[in-house]
């Protein structure tokens, strides 16, 4: 089967872990067909025959024997591997690499699943818990302290310079300060000075920019 688009990405419009890797996917100008899954449709054998974990995201590279890598910060590493030779956005050497690749696990282990249950418990949630969301919103500000302890020295995670470390915490962030959607009781701004500072570089990112702005698009296009 021919593919017009070298890459396919499963996703949905909702959840910000497929987004990172259209930013990365634009930023790297490579081509790519989005498929919005429909809730329920990541649990379906259609989808779970490329992630058997049924989440969200999972890309097929149609140019290397639709070979599929599935889990978004992967994803990210994959990329870079193979589709940025000049490491435009990546680490080059093997000691940034580990740093690059302890910054993905950190943000995978760290701040997803900490930020998802934050918005899980303070939106979703069919009772209100006040412990679970005091207890996630807590974690949210320890993991920006975190980042705002390093960024404070320096300016990019990873060697000197923007690459998918930096990319892949930008959609959970951009949603966790979101006063709409999450009341963390500190002002970012000022409290943590250098991850603010560090979040708004990344967001002025035409990639970024550009991939965000159709996000938004489309969830206004469903209203």
């Amino acid at each position: 089967m021919s593919h017009d688009k070298q890459f396919t990405l499963y996703t949905t419009t909702g959840g910000p872990n497929g987004w990172k890797v259209e930013f990365v996917l634009t930023e790297l100008g490579l081509s790519y067909e989005s498929i919005h899954l429909q809730p329920g449709q990541q649990k379906e054998p259609d989808y779970t025959k490329y992630n058997p974990n049924g989440r969200i995201p999972a890309l097929v590279d149609h140019r290397n024997s639709d070979f599929v890598v599935w889990e978004s910060d992967a994803i990210l590493a994959y990329l870079v591997e193979i589709y940025d030779p000049t490491h435009r956005i990546s680490a080059v050497t093997p000691e940034d690499k580990v740093h690059q690749l302890q910054w993905l696990f950190f943000q995978s282990s760290g701040q997803g699943p900490y930020f998802g249950q934050q918005f899980h418990f303070n939106r979703y949630h069919p009772v209100k818990l006040p412990t679970a969301i005091e207890r996630y919103q807590k974690e949210i500000i320890r993991i920006l302290g975190v980042l705002d302890s390093v960024l404070s020295k320096q300016e990019w995670l990873v060697a000197g310079k923007c690459t998918i470390a930096d990319i892949s915490f930008v959609p959970w962030n951009i949603l966790a300060l979101d006063p709409s959607l999450v009341d963390l009781g500190v002002n970012v701004e000022t409290e943590f000075p250098a991850f603010y500072g560090w979040h708004q570089k990344l967001v002025s990112m035409e990639s970024i920019k550009k991939v965000w702005a159709h996000r938004r698009a489309m969830l206004e296009s469903q209203a």
